[in-house]
């Protein structure tokens, strides 16, 4: 299954990529240009860091680019549902809350839809009880209210 992003998630992760083909990508160059100057190449640190900098900075360009290319992009409107791009309030055993928003896109808050939690909640109504199967443990989620993000 495709990833599935809101257009305000698929319209940061395009930032994203923006900025490190853009700007960043022109730094990590400049940046081996530079250290290409302190000699010899075989023992210069600040060379082999600039490249190991430039390959990480490639590395997570071939990574959105691909996300970006196979997304499918969902409205995340109103729903009775708990879908990606809604934020959920569910309530564990012990009657501790807590608030996430069901995302693709990693943040403060944020809980992926692979992940044990988001995979249990996807689809599910607010009253319905799902049971985490997690790596510490399972344990049991209630869904208490849906809302947009």
């Amino acid at each position: 299954m495709d990833e599935q992003l809101t257009p305000d998630q698929h319209a940061r992760l395009t930032e994203e990529l923006a900025e490190l083909e853009g700007p960043r990508r022109a730094e990590a160059i400049e940046a081996i240009a530079t250290a290409r100057g302190y000699g010899d190449l075989s023992e210069n640190f600040e060379y082999h860091a600039a490249k190991n900098a430039q390959g990480m900075l490639e590395r997570r360009i071939t990574i959105l680019r691909a996300r970006l290319d196979t997304a499918q992009v969902v409205e995340a409107g109103a729903s009775d549902r708990v879908a990606v791009g809604l934020r959920v309030v569910v309530e564990d055993e012990a009657g501790e809350r807590m608030e996430i928003e069901i995302s693709s896109v990693v943040g403060p808050g944020t809980v992926s839809p692979t992940s044990p939690l988001g995979a249990a909640l996807l689809g599910r109504g607010v009253g319905e009880a799902v049971e985490v199967k997690a790596p510490r443990g399972a344990w049991t989620a209630t869904v208490v209210e849906i809302r947009p993000a």
